[in-house]
């Protein structure tokens, strides 16, 4: 085989369809530091709208690839390559992970325990988590954390490492199969915000506030998350999932409430916001944290059970998951059965 195909950004469009289209790519050797991954499955996730819109790579013009992680076998290594080899199994997050073969630096590239589709979601998803409630929120023992959009594929990673430190958790979610999740993953108390009121919850059942706040939804989910925080409480913005297919994310000033800084100042609380890319530094020790968990059975990487195919069904697995009916990680399959019979 001489070429392989990968998703590339044709124009800037928040539809991820009219957007992007599947390319032929010619397979070339690697360069010295580089190692070629076969990929096996690639992850989806909200922002991959954001960046088909250009908001991450501001100035820089189409065409240029998409996606953000997978994981794969590695085929092919550079003269320099020293600690990866042929065979090994590995996962890699950066731009332009949509494709059937990946070439990326050595240091990009982290061995995995296994070839599965359970070790997609510790990276965007795992590691944003995981880097987060550590870096922004620092969070202790003993303390209550809110998880917004908790059956989602970051918020089941939150909800568990919360409960794992030692903490009461809180999850919302949209529908009783996806408490039941939480529910399974450990979540105390499960707010289906279709069903209850989430500012009457918080008010009544926590009337000291909310100490973390692990923040995914925006809109008014932000304002009420605001309102509800304890003395000296945290919330950690790591997206505003409500307003990425309007775009409207990029257009406004956070939470709708005027009022917002006095709340905060009034609680000596604070809001900060968390970019997974500015925090790599300490991406490998969590990565390899986070494959020690699951390999022991102590830590959940949830994968929803929805099976998308190939290439072709990336814009399927990107409109899935915004209908807001996927419980866990959103993944496509890129390798055939017949290659992971051989697994």
């Amino acid at each position: 085989m001489s070429s392989f195909r990968k998703i590339q950004v044709q124009q800037l469009s928040a539809n991820f369809r009219q957007a992007t289209a599947i390319v032929d790519s010619v397979l070339r050797d690697p360069k010295p530091k580089e190692v070629v991954i076969k990929n096996y499955w690639v992850g989806i996730n909200a922002s991959d709208i954001n960046f088909t819109a250009g908001k991450y790579l501001v100035g820089v013009n189409p065409p240029f690839d998409a996606g953000f992680e997978s994981v794969g076998k590695v085929v092919q290594v550079g003269s320099e390559v020293q600690n990866i080899s042929v065979g090994d199994n590995v996962a890699t997050t950066g731009f332009g992970a949509f494709a059937e073969y990946l070439y990326v630096p050595e240091l990009r590239a982290a061995k995995v325990p296994e070839l599965s589709s359970r070790m997609v979601p510790l990276l965007v998803s795992g590691l944003t988590a995981s880097l987060a409630l550590e870096q922004v929120g620092n969070m202790k023992s003993n303390q209550t954390v809110l998880v917004t959009a908790a059956a989602g594929g970051t918020g089941c990673f939150a909800v568990q490492l919360a409960k794992l430190a030692g903490n009461h958790v809180i999850g919302t979610c949209s529908s009783e199969s996806k408490a039941a999740l939480l529910r399974s993953l450990g979540c105390d108390r499960v707010i289906n915000y279709k069903n209850e009121d989430l500012a009457q919850v918080l008010a009544s059942e926590y009337p000291k506030g909310i100490d973390i706040v692990y923040e995914s939804v925006g809109g008014s989910f932000y304002d009420t998350c605001v309102n509800n925080l304890a003395v000296k409480g945290k919330l950690i913005v790591i997206g505003m999932i409500s307003s990425y297919q309007d775009q409207s994310a990029w257009n406004s000033q956070g939470g709708g409430n005027p009022m917002i800084a006095m709340k905060l100042l009034a609680k000596s609380a604070s809001v900060s916001g968390f970019f997974l890319n500015h925090f790599l530094e300490h991406a490998p020790r969590h990565l390899l944290h986070l494959g020690q968990l699951v390999s022991s059975g102590k830590l959940v990487s949830v994968v929803d059970e929805k099976h998308f195919q190939g290439l072709e069904q990336v814009p399927d697995a990107i409109d899935y998951m915004y209908t807001g009916g996927n419980e866990g990680k959103v993944v496509v399959q890129l390798a055939s059965q017949e290659e992971l019979a051989k697994l």
